[in-house]
């Protein structure tokens, strides 16, 4: 087995990011869409290069093979402090690196879940607009389809006002803030899960759901505070309806 123990991890590997990205669609919990055919061939190269490394020792001559195993022992007797062969010592550093398969099966039978209200907690900066300015008119028709991106942009910067008057809908998962306070909330990514930050956006009027619950809000927007300042953030929403739904296949909002 320890033959074929390289081989194994990286078809290990290569199945595990296969399996993420082009079998389903948990990748998007991890990276942005465009990044799914980079993915892709990463997981092919890996298990392609996996079976040319089986394939290569599979048929190499055993020689070899013994010649290898016995370099390896010579230079651990070297660094042996105490300059005598222990037995079982040789073997030690093949079943360490068996541990690197833990990851790789890991992501293969149990991907991690999408980040939520601990990773949004931890998004504590709140930066005030350098300016306020118009934007263009919504859509017509209510309620209005709106990210929370797009809503907190219109409900701080926009001195059109085009919020005014409009009900909208806006899909978030659920956190908590003291005093009752809660909020329907996202993640917004530029590349990938490690560069994720939090919006969220306050919502009065209704019991909050557990914190972590996928909801769709629909409501009016409640202005507050000097747009462009501090004070305007978070936006606020006067809801009217709260309908629980289940996680989407890309949690995170583009920034």
């Amino acid at each position: 087995m320890r033959r074929y123990g390289s081989s194994l991890l990286l078809a290990l590997m290569g199945a595990a990011v296969l399996r993420i990205s082009l079998f389903s669609e948990l990748y998007l919990r991890y990276v942005q869409a465009p990044l799914r055919p980079y993915l892709v061939v990463s997981g092919v190269v890996l298990v392609l290069l996996g079976a040319v490394m089986a394939a290569v020792r599979r048929f190499a001559p055993d020689d070899q093979e013994e010649d290898v195993h016995e370099e390896d022992v010579h230079e651990e007797d070297v660094h042996d402090e105490g300059g005598h062969e222990e037995g079982g010592h040789h073997h030690h550093g093949p079943r360490v690196a068996w541990l690197l398969t833990l990851p790789a099966l890991a992501l293969l039978l149990f991907p991690p879940p999408a980040l939520g209200s601990y990773s949004a907690g931890r998004e504590a900066a709140q930066r005030a607009a350098q300016g306020v300015g118009t934007f263009p008119a919504l859509a017509s028709g209510d309620p209005v389809e709106l990210t929370l991106a797009e809503f907190n942009s219109r409900a701080i910067y926009d001195s059109g006002r085009s919020l005014q008057g409009r009900t909208v809908r806006m899909t978030g998962f659920v956190t908590h803030g003291e005093d009752g306070t809660w909020y329907v909330t996202r993640l917004y990514v530029t590349c990938c899960a490690a560069d994720a930050t939090a919006g969220k956006v306050e919502v009065r009027g209704d019991d909050a759901p557990p914190v972590d619950t996928w909801v769709t809000v629909t409501g009016t927007w409640h202005p507050k505070g000097r747009l462009g300042s501090d004070a305007a953030w978070p936006a606020v929403l006067d809801v009217r309806s709260v309908e629980r739904v289940k996680q989407p296949a890309d949690p995170y909002e583009q920034r």
